[in-house]
C-alpha cells in the first residue's frame, strides 16, 4: 500500500492547483502563493535555468511557481512522505519536469548545480510559540529559539548554487526575523532585495553576489 492509498489526506485548491496533502505535512495556506507568483515574476527577467524548493512540503509553492515560470524544478524535503506528495500533486497537475529529492538539505544539491532561482520554505515559528498553533505538525513549524535555524540552513545550502545576481526568497514569520537574517546574509556577501508581507507572515528576498 502507499501513502496515497491511506488514510487521512487532505485535499485543497491551492491558486490554479489541486493539491493533496498527509498527516503530520503542513496544510497549504493560501496566503503563501505570493511567493509564487514573486518567483515567476523574478524568473521573466532571470539567466536560463531551473529553481530549486527547499523544505518543499507537498509541494504547492515551488509547483506553481514553475508551472507559472515553465522552469524547470528541483524539489527538496528530508520528510520522504512530503517527496510522494510533491511526486504525486505534480503529477495530478500536469507540471512534468519535476525532480523530487529526498535529501537532508546539506547534501541535496551536487557540486556544480546553479539554479536561477532558489525557494525556501523552512520552520520558522519560535519553539516557546509552538503551542499557539496545535493543527499544525510539530516539525513543519518549529524552527528553534530564534525561529531562524532552518532559514539559516536553507540560505548556506543554495549559497554555492546560485547564478550571480539570482534570488532566494525565504518565508519567514515576522519582519524582526527578516532583519535578523538579512544582516546575516549581509555578512556572507547576500544584498537585501524587498520583502512581501502575507496573512501570516512575510517573504524576504535575498540577492547572491
Amino acid at each position: 500500500m502507499t501513502l496515497l492509498d491511506a488514510g487521512g489526506l487532505t485535499h485543497s485548491t491551492f491558486d490554479t492547483l489541486e493539491i493533496t496533502a498527509a498527516p503530520g505535512v503542513l496544510e497549504p495556506r493560501p496566503w503563501t502563493a505570493m511567493q509564487s507568483h514573486w518567483a515567476a515574476e523574478l524568473l521573466d527577467d532571470a539567466p536560463p535555468g531551473g529553481l530549486v524548493e527547499l523544505c518543499t512540503g507537498a509541494g504547492q509553492i515551488g509547483l506553481l511557481a514553475a508551472q507559472r515560470s515553465g522552469r524547470p524544478l528541483v524539489a527538496v524535503d528530508a520528510d520522504p512522505v512530503c517527496c510522494q506528495l510533491v511526486a504525486h500533486n505534480a503529477a495530478a497537475n500536469g507540471i512534468d519536469d519535476v525532480e523530487v529529492r529526498s535529501s537532508d538539505l546539506s547534501v541535496a544539491l551536487a557540486p556544480g548545480e546553479v539554479f536561477a532561482l532558489a525557494l525556501a520554505d523552512p520552520p520558522w515559528v519560535r519553539s516557546t510559540q509552538v503551542t499557539r498553533f496545535p493543527e499544525d505538525p510539530l516539525t513543519a513549524i518549529d524552527g528553534g529559539i530564534d525561529g531562524l535555524g532552518p532559514a539559516r540552513a536553507c540560505v548556506a545550502a543554495v549559497e554555492s548554487h546560485l547564478a550571480p545576481g539570482a534570488s532566494l526568497l525565504v518565508q519567514l514569520g515576522d519582519d524582526r526575523q527578516a532583519d535578523a537574517l538579512a544582516a546575516e546574509a549581509a555578512d556572507a556577501g547576500w544584498s537585501p532585495g524587498g520583502r512581501r508581507h502575507g496573512e501570516r507572515g512575510l517573504v524576504l528576498r535575498l540577492r547572491h553576489g
